[in-house]
């Protein structure tokens, strides 16, 4: 049986990952309550394997290093002690992750060694290049993305699933916390067009669409 992998990504309602700089949102967009962070904490109290990109990993390993380590949300502090791999053809060193490796290479073929081999689930934050990857290849089992009460058009950045291809959802669960906040987890299948509905829908396209 193979492990199960998990994208867990956050989002505003408008499907914004992040924020220019400057802009006065704060983390998590300042929507977080205290059932959230609970919860965020539950599910890292049982071992599973982190994956990451290497922009993601970069992220994270200067927020753990540049704070006080009693300031941050526990679910942060458990993330740092849980097992990672970072696929990066760029990263020479862990950062300080405490047990981290890096490996490079074809991330669909690291990934789907990774489910055969694991013996523990496989979570991924972010990390939005190498997840869109891995669900065009159908290894990514579960979404799961916590959408906040913001839109953030003016000041939003990296669409979580702006290259992402199109996909079938089937929701598995919904969650709200705080009153606020949404988690939706949904099993992705890449959805697959007839040849009849491709060639009807390939007939409407403008003279011009292809340049």
């Amino acid at each position: 049986m193979t492990a199960v992998y998990t994208w867990d990504v956050f989002s505003t309602l408008d499907g914004y990952g992040s924020f220019v700089e400057g802009a006065d949102w704060g983390g998590y967009w300042s929507k977080q309550g205290p059932e959230l962070l609970a919860h965020r904490a539950a599910i890292f109290e049982t071992g599973q394997r982190m994956v990451y990109g290497a922009t993601t990993f970069r992220e994270m390993a200067q927020i753990m290093a540049g704070d006080d380590p009693n300031a941050l949300d526990e679910w942060n502090v458990r993330t740092m002690r849980s097992p990672a791999t970072v696929i990066s053809s760029t990263l020479t060193g862990t950062l300080g992750w405490p047990d981290a490796t890096v490996v490079s290479g074809d991330a669909v073929e690291i990934v789907t060694r990774l489910k055969q081999e694991s013996d523990v689930p496989l979570r991924s934050q972010a990390s939005l290049k190498l997840n869109w990857a891995l669900m065009a290849a159908g290894l990514v089992d579960r979404l799961q993305i916590t959408i906040f009460p913001v839109v953030s058009g003016r000041t939003g950045t990296s669409p979580v699933l702006g290259g992402a291809g199109d996909f079938d959802l089937e929701l598995l669960e919904s969650r709200t916390f705080d009153n606020r906040s949404l988690q939706l987890t949904y099993r992705p299948t890449p959805h697959q067009v007839s040849g009849t509905r491709a060639m009807a829908f390939s007939t409407r396209l403008p003279p011009d669409s292809g340049r």
